[in-house]
């Protein structure tokens, strides 16, 4: 199964528990906000390091949205959350002047689900030295960029999916990809583009 129609399915199974939680099952919904959270904390990251302010934005989104489901309609579960959490962020700094915005980022640890892909791949050390090297690289990406590699190769988004939660157009995202993959090759010189791609894939 490739990583689009696993996606696919995950989103199938989110989108049921959403139906039930729409009815008024509270016990769906603690599913539900159990499955997004780690991938909702990981996304604040690259806003903010402030681990207590992002469980705190987090708690009073998962509040919110449980209190206006009968009006919320979804299509895709996790685009939703993180379009909603998004917006909560960039509230909150324009409220607190930024004060708990950072543009250097602190880098999320490990973010796969998969963790017999990843168990695989850091038994070669070539590999794992190499999947180092892209995180140390990705410290070094500007907020945007970092975001849009976050999307599109952590959560397997397309462009079009990726702009619209970042509220930008498909031209910006294909610029801020290309000139991530870019910097991210500069930086290493050893590491082939199919390496540094299968790096951020696997993580």
């Amino acid at each position: 199964m490739n990583k689009r129609q696993r996606i696919a399915e995950e989103n199938m199974v989110l989108l049921n528990l959403w139906h039930e939680s729409q009815a008024g099952d509270s016990l769906a919904f603690c599913q539900l906000a159990d499955k997004q959270y780690r991938t909702l904390f990981n996304y604040a990251t690259n806003f903010t390091a402030d681990r207590e302010f992002i469980k705190d934005s987090i708690q009073d989104l998962l509040i919110h949205i449980w209190e206006k489901r009968s009006t919320i309609q979804i299509q895709f579960v996790t685009i939703y959350f993180l379009r909603a959490l998004r917006n909560q962020l960039m509230q909150e700094f324009r409220k607190n002047n930024n004060v708990h915005a950072q543009m250097d980022i602190e880098e999320a640890a490990e973010l796969s689900d998969y963790q017999t892909i990843e168990t695989e791949i850091e038994q070669h050390e070539a590999f794992t030295e190499n999947q180092v090297k892209v995180r140390t690289a990705l410290e070094e990406l500007p907020r945007r960029q970092k975001e849009a590699i976050f999307l599109k190769y952590y959560e397997g988004m397309d462009n079009e999916q990726i702009a619209d939660l970042m509220q930008v157009n498909r031209q910006s995202v294909a610029n801020l990809l290309f000139k991530a993959i870019n910097s991210l090759k500069v930086q290493m010189h050893l590491v082939s583009q199919t390496l540094l791609l299968a790096c951020i894939y696997f993580q």
